[in-house]
Parts: structure tokens; sequence; C-alpha cells
């Protein structure tokens, strides 16, 4: 099993410059990084934020280079809002693509939450709370980026992520369905949908995502016992209710080529945790063949 190994930039967001997130991906055995669209605090443009990666790509041979959230925000019920975020959108990515090869690119289409219940009820936001209306605007608006995606070569993949239309493995290939494009698709996150009261099972959920899963999120996380259902501690991708092993063998089986990004959404030395999460990898995908 060789898919690509990517990099989420929440390992080395600790200090570290472009040019050293680069060459600690490539010297810890990553094959890409998936970067933010933007960067919080920092006070640059999209042509300044991608030429730093473009420069820092060059001097260290890291192969792939991904993006990710934030992604257009599609849920606003202001028409001017919607557009905005998307030409925001389609300016980024055309000038991504005059500097890179894109492959994936992770995006979201928008948090949606109801102040009625707490967010991190999850069973109670997105999908759940999602109006006629917003899937309208969710799917019209990446109907548009779909076709930005074609053109440059490129599929989008909607992550699945609590808080968002998109949560569940049903309502990401629903929105998917509605956008009816070739170039989106899923990205799966099964360490967010196990964070619901009654998840789908690993099995079933990549099962509806079918043809669909363009990517893949992998982390990790304890359930608390007798606490409330929301109570989770973010672990190393080896530990945790995910049975990762179990996510590769399954992918495997069915073909899966896509790219497979590590994530560490903890707290700690996350250089250290980058290297002992690729090691766990990599031994799995070796054993699997």
């Amino acid at each position: 099993m060789r898919n690509s190994l990517i990099l989420h930039v929440n390992y080395v967001e600790q200090g570290q410059t472009i040019l050293e997130m680069c060459e600690k991906a490539v010297e810890w055995g990553y094959d890409g990084i998936e970067f933010r669209r933007k960067r919080s605090k920092v006070d640059e443009t999209p042509e300044q934020y991608l030429d730093s990666i473009a420069e820092a790509v060059q001097k260290t041979g890291l192969k792939h280079v991904l993006f990710g959230g934030p992604g257009a925000n599609l849920m606003s019920s202001d028409d001017k809002v919607r557009e905005k975020e998307i030409e925001e959108c389609i300016t980024f990515f055309k000038l991504a693509a005059k500097r890179f090869k894109l492959t994936v690119c992770n995006t979201m289409a928008g948090p949606l939450s109801t102040k009625a219940e707490p967010s991190y009820k999850y069973d109670k936001q997105g999908s759940a709370i999602a109006t006629s209306k917003q899937w309208k605007w969710a799917s019209e608006g990446f109907k548009t980026l779909g076709d930005l995606a074609s053109e440059l070569g490129f599929r989008f993949a909607f992550e699945t992520h609590m808080n968002y239309i998109h949560d569940l493995p049903e309502a990401a290939k629903k929105l998917v369905d509605m956008i009816d494009k070739g170039s989106v698709g899923i990205n799966l996150d099964y360490g967010n949908i196990g964070r619901f009261p009654k998840p789908v099972s690993l099995s079933e959920t990549i099962n509806i995502c079918a043809d669909r899963l363009y990517y893949v999120h992998l982390k990790n996380m304890f359930r608390l016992r007798n606490t409330p259902y929301n109570s989770f501690i973010a672990c190393g991708i080896g530990d945790g209710i995910v049975n990762n092993r179990k996510f590769l063998r399954i992918l495997k089986k069915n073909g899966y080529e896509g790219a497979i990004c590590l994530e560490a959404p903890r707290q700690g030395d996350r250089e250290l945790f980058a290297k002992q999460d690729i090691a766990y990898i990599q031994m799995l995908m070796k054993e699997l063949g």
C-alpha cells in the first residue's frame, strides 16, 4: 500500500516558518503538506503567501501541496456575501494552480449551527438543521467551484466535519450528489464522525462515500467514560476509538489510491507527534503490502 502521506499543517503551527514546515515534512517522510487557504494573524496577500510556499517547496523538494480550510462560507443568507466568498476562492485557486500542480483540496461550505443547542451537541447542528435554501446555496456555489476545479485540473473534497452541512457521510454524499460534478467529492475524516452519539460504522461510512471518496484524514481520540457524550481527548493516531489499521485495510481492499492526511489536533510537542504518527502509518502500510 503506497498512498501519498500528507502532513496536516496543524502539526507545525507552533512558531515554525513555512520553510521549516516543508523541511521538517520532507525529513520525517511525508510526501506533502495540507496548508490552510489563509493564515490567521498574518498580514499578507494571497500572492505573498503562495510565493512563500512555492519558494520553500523548491528548496526542499516537497512533492505535494494541498490546501484546506477555510472553504467558501455559503451558509450566509446574504447573496453578496456568498458571491464574495466564491470570488475569493476562485482567485486563490487560480493563483495556486499557477504555482503548484494541485491534485485534491480539502474544503468546507461554511459553519452551520444554532444557539438553541450547545455547539458540542453535534447531532443538533450542521446537516440536522440545514434548510432547503442552505442545501441550495452550498450546491450552487460548488457547482461554480467544481467547474473551476475541472478547468484547473484538481478536485475538491468536503471534509466530514461536525457543525457543517457535510458533517456526516450521508449528508456529505447528498451534497456531492446535488452538485453532480466529478471534480467535487468527499474527504472522509472518521475521527470527526466518531464524535457523534451513534456514528455509522467505518465500513458503512466508506460504502456511503463510494467512488466519491477523494481524500482521507486520519486522527484519533479517547472517549471519556461516565461523562457527557461530547467528552473526548485527542490522542495519537494509533490510539483511541478509531481503528486506523481497519481503516487502511478497507481502503486497500476498495482500491483507494488517493492521498492520506495525518492530523494532530492535540496539544504538546506536535513535531514529536508528527514523527510518531507517520511511523505507525508506515508500519501499517508495509504490513498491508
